[in-house]
């Protein structure tokens, strides 16, 4: 809450929509009611996902990687990579940049994108 916190946040701004003056629920129906994990053992790119270990969401990451690396994902387990940062919430990786793994960003990219 502390980036997007009206008035006080890093990430506020008064025109801006969708902070707690402007939030509309319906307009994130459509994301709200898609089975996003569904596909993903079909995915065959590379994917780096990058999560701070006292966030919130990190459950997600961590199920959507479980479900490209195994069952019918495992042929193409070895490209995939979830990267938990010690001590960062999900906003930190936002513009925090001692918590943004660069290093480890780098190498995944020169591994995976010839």
């Amino acid at each position: 809450m502390a980036y997007y916190a009206p008035g006080m946040g890093r990430a506020f701004h008064p025109r801006a929509v969708n902070f707690s003056r402007g939030w509309v629920h319906t307009s994130t129906w459509n994301l709200i009611s898609m089975p996003i994990l569904q596909f993903t053992q079909e995915i065959r790119n590379a994917v780096l996902m990058v999560h701070g270990e006292n966030a919130h969401s990190r459950y997600f990451s961590e199920d959507a990687y479980k479900n490209m690396t195994s069952g019918s994902g495992e042929k193409w387990a070895a490209n995939k990579e979830l990267v938990v940062v010690p001590g960062a919430v999900h906003t930190d990786l936002y513009d925090k940049y001692e918590f943004i793994p660069f290093g480890r960003i780098e190498e995944f990219f020169g591994e995976n994108l010839k």
